[in-house]
């Protein structure tokens, strides 16, 4: 060997911190490793994901494979297919006690429960640490039950999957929003933004015909099918309205006096916006909309946060393009007659994205909170979903089921503070006064 370990560990540390790399990003990462709190925190976020994403293979009553009279089985892939309709359990497996199956072989899941399966011999907020009615240590419920038996270490790793659901799903929404009138706000101003009165007219009809056949139309689809496949299909009708709208836009400007130019304020527009949603509490407005919904889901509740958490994201990104817009490099995309969408979309925009992360890192933390008081308070969630605060609004029944209280609050404890955590050092990771 030509280098010792430490010789190795200090070789890797000059070249991580080579000072000679001067890229902006390289500069980021060498600030943000000087965070050790931020670090971490990335690196149990990645376990969380890992948790979230693979939690039907870890708590699961169905075995990950087995073998049933010389057949092959892979149950939980199966169960996917079947929720999305693409296959049907055989009648043999549909009221079956998967734990008592006379296996050839067999692999069940770390947990061999899921979240909403019922044992029926250890009903009562049985305690981790009392005496359970199991019929070897494989099945012994490591954080106890609830009231009607259902294992909670199971829930916490449901639970898991929800927050991170609720927070990427809901700000996913929220920055696709905020970006997109942020952009518009910030580049063209009041007076920039110039658009022929068929286009402005059609597009408003488009928009509200999107809405009304897309959306008010197929309540009821909502309600009785699959709420991202439904979703998906709205979002098409949407779409698709807008560029039949376009389209036609595109065809009518060439007479004269439908094509004339009319300046659209989009700043004072978007601004004024933002002030309106902001000045109505969140939680109210979500009670209001929850209580209209007559099938609960979290995905209206993730819909429904996201669609109020874009202002900031707006805000940010109306000020970086207002400092952006007058560059160099922009007015030089304009000299080369680049339209405007190809500047904001391939040169400001990236340049323009910095502190959004930041807002997205706090954004994700507040909505994973929000959710969890929602579901303690039982509102937005279906009665069969387990979620970390359902879980405390069960432990608020039964006091003595403290660890129906313990896990799922710190839970959302340890979650909330990681994010904030790392929406700290992504801020003094990305402060040009560090560099």
């Amino acid at each position: 060997m030509l280098f010792g370990n430490k010789s190795k560990k200090r070789l890797l540390a000059k070249i991580e911190n080579d000072p000679s790399d001067q890229s902006y990003w390289s500069i980021v990462r060498r600030q943000f490793r000087k965070n050790r709190l931020a670090v971490w925190s990335l690196r149990l976020l990645y376990v969380l994901l890992f948790v979230a994403f693979f939690a039907d293979f870890l708590a699961n009553e169905k075995p990950i494979y087995c073998k049933l009279e010389g057949k092959t089985y892979f149950p939980i892939l199966k169960q996917y297919a079947v929720n999305a309709g693409w296959a049907q359990w055989d009648a043999k497996f549909v009221i079956a006690n998967w734990s008592e199956l006379p296996y050839e072989a067999v692999i069940f899941p770390l947990v061999p429960y899921s979240y909403n399966t019922i044992d029926r011999k250890n009903l009562s907020y049985t305690s981790p640490f009392g005496k359970q009615n199991i019929r070897s240590w494989r099945w012994w419920h490591w954080l106890g039950t609830d009231q009607i038996g259902r294992d909670v270490l199971a829930g916490m790793i449901a639970g898991t999957r929800t927050a991170m659901l609720v927070g990427v799903i809901a700000m996913a929404i929220a920055t696709v929003i905020g970006v997109f009138f942020g952009s518009i706000a910030g580049y063209f101003g009041d007076s920039q933004m110039k658009i022929s009165r068929i286009r402005l007219i059609l597009n408003m009809i488009g928009i509200l015909l999107g809405i009304f056949y897309g959306f008010i139309v197929r309540t009821y689809h909502f309600e009785a099918g699959n709420f991202i496949i439904e979703l998906s299909k709205s979002l098409g009708i949407f779409i698709f309205t807008l560029l039949i709208a376009n389209v036609l836009a595109s065809i009518l400007k060439r007479i004269p006096v439908l094509g004339k130019k009319v300046i659209v304020p989009a700043d004072i527009l978007v601004m004024r916006s933002i002030e309106v949603f902001n000045s109505i509490p969140a939680l109210l407005l979500i009670l209001a909309v929850v209580a209209v919904i007559k099938k609960p889901s979290i995905f209206y509740v993730m819909a429904i946060i996201g669609l109020i958490s874009w202002t900031s994201i707006a805000s940010f990104i109306r000020a970086e393009f207002l400092r952006i817009r007058n560059l160099s490099y922009i007015e030089a995309a304009r000299a080369m007659g680049f339209s405007d969408w190809r500047i904001i979309m391939r040169h400001a925009l990236p340049n323009a994205l910095t502190p959004v992360l930041i807002t997205i890192a706090f954004g994700i933390a507040t909505a994973i909170l929000l959710e969890a008081f929602l579901s303690f308070l039982g509102i937005g969630i279906a009665a069969d979903q387990v979620t970390w605060g359902s879980m405390l609004n069960v432990a608020r029944k039964y006091t003595s089921a403290w660890w129906l209280a313990i896990f799922p609050g710190l839970a959302i404890f340890f979650t909330v503070t990681l994010f904030n955590l790392l929406g700290e050092g992504l801020t003094d990771a990305l402060d040009p006064k560090r560099k």
